[in-house]
């Protein structure tokens, strides 16, 4: 993940690696994960909007507010940052951890440690929906 994210949470998952991916990328499963997210739309529009190299688009919060987006770091199926509103944010990671399980790993900037509990809801709900879902 991108230089400056000093703080991490991770959790291991017993799901693909691929199947969390999928959640950490599409980014209609965003609100579905996401606990200060509403959705997000992709610039120009996806279908299925997933994220690749370089995507840029609008994130909606919790507090009504849309703001830009744009994927500063992506490594396909292994890892991607963002910055929003121009800012480093999130970065997100998967790495596969046994036959058929996964590490997940938040990272967010140096500045940002109070984010890691929302972050920590975040795999707490991809768990849920990565054993609900299955691969595919």
């Amino acid at each position: 993940m991108t230089e400056g994210h000093r703080f991490r949470v991770s959790r291991r998952i017993a799901a693909p690696a691929d199947t969390v991916w999928r959640l950490l990328t599409d980014t209609a499963s965003w609100p579905r994960w996401g606990p200060s997210i509403t959705g997000a739309d992709l610039d120009p529009p996806a279908f299925p909007a997933v994220l690749g190299p370089g995507s840029r688009g609008r994130v909606r919060t919790v507090a009504g507010v849309a703001l830009p987006f744009t994927v500063t770091a992506f490594e396909a199926g292994r890892s991607w940052s963002w910055s929003v509103a121009g800012v480093a944010a999130t970065g997100h990671g998967v790495t596969p951890a046994g036959s058929s399980g996964s590490l997940v790993t938040f990272t967010v900037p140096w500045w940002a440690p109070l984010y890691l509990p929302v972050c920590a809801v975040a795999l707490q709900r991809i768990e849920r929906l990565a054993l609900r879902e299955g691969p595919r």
